[in-house]
């Protein structure tokens, strides 16, 4: 099964410029030989042990998500990537570089490493070293984009292993009302990851044989990682399937059953992936009780949230997204009713793409007519803040020009890597967006295989260029909501 970025590339209508391809091919070819050099100098050095990929995911005001990978040098799994190395990891970590005083290690042995620093202060520069017995951990490289993928500033990232630098946000202002889980692209029923039309030098990526389906270890581990995370709301934005197959999106119902109650403590809208077949469809069957429309809006004790169904219309799937002319109107309606009450939109196509590494046509975003009667709504509803997308399987943040107010969260795909969700924590006085990768080890050991996607590239799309792509703070007046209705779910 193919992912999203085939069906853009199959059809015509929806193929990139030619100075978007252009782009794209000045970037990626080099980078593609400079991947197999690296590989050929790996079999050429045996050692003990190789600490890769090091990753800082998560920033918040007092904490910290840092993850890297353990393997043996000179071996290959058949994808470049060397066999895992199952070892201990730990973080040593302080407020100068020349005093990393305070450590944080794992419980157990395992070569995909996950530490959480806690007890953080807000506004502190941290300086820090990943390593496994003895070894220091290097970043993954984000020179593509001109990426950071370890720290906040440069500091560290013109020696091996560190120390690398972080500088925690302050919190949003006021207290915490609810926070909310933003997911997107679970892709129930796909095969093999990263297939891009029939171009044989970017392969697929396929599960271990006698390994459990990726996309339902995913989902499940996302779930979970959710409600450990403490969401009152889960929110997912689409390609819920791999295919629009009742028995694909029956699975994803039950899987998202275990998260709460649909239509209460979940929401879901379709992705292009999602649309209609013949036999007719099965996404209204599986999340809309069989009875249009998939749009609809909600309102949480002063907050409004809106769902977008950005593929209602007729098509291959690698068109532009579309919404039907009802849809569009009853949108601009809803916005212009109450304008300033606090609105969280979420729908699978972004309104905008930008700075992607890869070529992007319009399969790859919403049409642009529509995406702009959508910011010109925006633009006169000051009470809109977030427009959660996903679609493009990448962390990217975004404000919005024509609706400066208004931020444009694109996340990256549950189904692999990096392989999880974003965290809306909304305060009094504004949010906080945070991206988690889903934990448990069949989906740390899946979203580190996955990142072989394009040819090993993916970390330079799916990621986020920066840390900021997706860990960030708004300050914003959000007093209006109370979160009230939640909390009595809760307390019955």
């Amino acid at each position: 099964m193919r992912c999203c970025f085939s069906a853009p590339l199959a059809v015509l209508s929806a193929l990139p410029s030619p100075c978007d391809v252009l782009r794209s091919g000045a970037l990626l070819v080099p980078a593609v030989l400079r991947t197999a050099a690296a590989r050929r100098g790996a079999r050429r050095h045996l050692g003990s042990l190789t600490a890769v990929n090091l990753e800082l995911v998560t920033l918040a005001e007092d904490h910290a998500v840092i993850t890297w990978y353990t393997g043996i040098p000179g071996t290959d799994d058949g994808l470049g990537h060397p066999l895992p190395a199952v070892t201990e990891g730990e973080v040593v970590y302080g407020t100068h570089p020349a005093r990393l005083n305070r450590t944080a290690a794992e419980d157990g042995l395992t070569a995909h490493h996950y530490v959480e620093l806690t007890d953080l202060e807000p506004g502190q520069t941290y300086y820090y070293r990943a390593r496994s017995r003895g070894v220091a951990a290097t970043p993954t490289p984000l020179h593509l984009v001109r990426g950071n993928a370890v720290g906040t500033s440069l500091h560290g990232l013109d020696s091996v292993g560190g120390p690398y630098c972080f500088t925690t946000p302050q919190p949003p202002p006021g207290r915490h009302l609810l926070s909310i889980a933003l997911c997107n692209d679970l892709h129930l029923g796909e095969t093999t990851a990263g297939l891009v039309a029939d171009i044989p030098l970017i392969r697929g990526v396929s599960q271990e044989p006698g390994h459990a389906p990726y996309p339902a270890i995913m989902s499940r581990a996302m779930v979970e990682e959710a409600r450990r995370r403490g969401a009152d709301l889960l929110l997912a934005a689409g390609d819920i399937s791999a295919g629009g197959a009742p028995r694909d999106l029956a699975e994803a119902r039950q899987i998202m059953d275990g998260f709460g109650t649909h239509g209460q403590d979940y929401f879901v809208v379709r992705g292009n992936h999602d649309r209609p077949r013949k036999s007719g469809d099965a996404f209204l069957d599986a999340f809309r009780d069989g009875d249009g429309p998939a749009y609809f809006a909600r309102d949480f004790g002063g907050l409004r949230i809106i769902g977008l169904d950005t593929y209602e219309k007729q098509g291959t799937g690698g068109d532009a997204g579309g919404l039907g002319a009802e849809q569009l109107s009853w949108f601009r309606a809803r916005l212009k009713d109450q304008g300033d009450q606090p609105t969280v939109v979420f729908g699978h196509h972004p309104l905008a793409v930008r700075d992607s590494v890869f070529p992007m046509g319009r399969g790859q975003r919403l049409d642009r007519r529509q995406a702009r009667a959508i910011l010109d709504a925006y633009a006169a509803a000051p009470g809109v803040f977030l427009h959660h997308a996903g679609h493009t399987h990448r962390n990217t943040r975004t404000v919005l020009p024509h609706a400066p107010h208004v931020t444009q969260q694109e996340v990256s795909a549950v189904k692999d890597y990096p392989g999880g969700f974003c965290l809306l924590r909304i305060h009094s006085g504004g949010f906080a967006l945070n991206h988690y990768k889903s934990g448990g080890a069949p989906a740390r050991e899946w979203a580190e295989r996955s990142r072989r996607v394009a040819g090993g590239l993916w970390p330079h799309h799916a990621l986020g260029r920066s840390v900021t792509d997706r860990n960030s703070v708004t300050v914003r007046d959000l007093s209006g909501i109370t979160g009230h209705l939640i909390r009595q779910r809760e307390a019955t």
